[in-house]
């Protein structure tokens, strides 16, 4: 009988990225983006809903029963810490956990551009950070606060679903609040925060327009404000955020967007040239004059070509 505890040992022994456990298959591992299935026979009902409620509190299986899915972070031990997405699919238990690296990493462990720390130390703002579904956003985000926490005097409010990395206070002190536990939404906590005398707000995802609009506004009244999307590419990021506002709206958007969006990371993994795992690639936008007037403008197609010619 396969045990949570052996498969979330091998995850952390081999460096896998993320854990499948689904009905009718064996658990299937992710190692360097390729899915790779286990040497076990396929999962029944049985295991799956044995394998979820073994790290699954009442109330996360309440909610699974409620709403077919919940989302949570859990901790093995002192070795790992994992982002997990438990649901019912065909009225099974599945889930899916993905690895938080247990430390949090440099910028010269990550690959990030000496430029971006300038952005770091801006008093008010709105950042983003950008990219598919598995590209590191979090991993990126969490070595910033780190950064932060060490090198300034701030307080610094961030909400997330959940939370992954866990700040001590340092220079800074650092509140962290996880919707479903904390908060009952994103864009509930960030008007909230306001309140709750912030320098620095960083918002896990920015999922609806209120969440969005609520994020720009704080970054307009005197915050630096972090945030993500699944977006590739500043450009892309700029239509997005636009587009989800009614059309009578996106002009006054794309002036707020101008004056408050002073930075955007947008990045992917990539597989290493000798097959050994995985490196970032950026793409780095910094708020310029020139960024400004294509913003303002609605030309932000000229966005990549402004950013190749620096």
């Amino acid at each position: 009988m396969v045990e949570m505890s052996d498969l979330l040992q091998l995850v952390v022994d081999e460096g896998v990225s993320d854990l499948h456990i689904e009905v009718g298959a064996p658990p299937v591992v992710r190692l360097h983006g390729d899915m790779t299935p286990l040497d076990l026979p396929p999962l029944t009902a049985e295991d799956t809903e044995r394998l979820v409620k073994s790290i699954a509190s009442e109330v996360h299986i309440q909610k699974i029963q409620e709403v077919g899915s919940v989302d949570f972070g859990f901790a093995y031990g002192d070795q790992a810490r994992f982002r997990v997405s438990a649901f019912k699919q065909k009225n099974f238990y599945g889930t899916v956990l993905r690895q938080i690296p247990n430390t949090l990493l440099t910028f010269e462990q990550l690959g990030l551009p000496e430029s971006i720390k300038n952005l770091l130390y801006r008093p008010r703002g709105l950042v983003l950070v950008t990219g598919p579904t598995g590209s590191g956003k979090s991993t990126t985000l969490a070595s910033m606060m780190n950064f932060i926490n060490m090198e300034r005097a701030c307080h610094i409010i961030t909400v997330e679903d959940p939370i992954e990395f866990y700040h001590q206070h340092k220079k800074s002190v650092v509140i962290q609040r996880e919707i479903g536990a904390d908060t009952v939404s994103f864009e509930d906590a960030l008007r909230r925060a306001l309140r709750q005398d912030p320098d620095i707000i960083l918002v896990g995802e920015m999922r609806d327009l209120e969440t969005i609009g609520a994020a720009i506004t704080a970054a307009e009244t005197g915050h630096l404000v972090f945030g993500t999307l699944h977006t590739t590419g500043a450009a892309e990021t700029v239509d997005r955020i636009v587009d989800a506002f009614p059309t009578t709206q996106q002009q006054q958007i794309r002036t707020q967007l101008a004056s408050s969006l002073i930075g955007v990371i947008s990045q992917e993994l990539l597989p290493r040239c000798d097959k050994k795992g995985r490196i970032a690639a950026f793409e780095i936008m910094i708020q310029t004059p020139g960024i400004q007037a294509l913003i303002r403008d609605n030309k932000t197609f000229r966005i990549t070509s402004e950013l190749q010619t620096g």
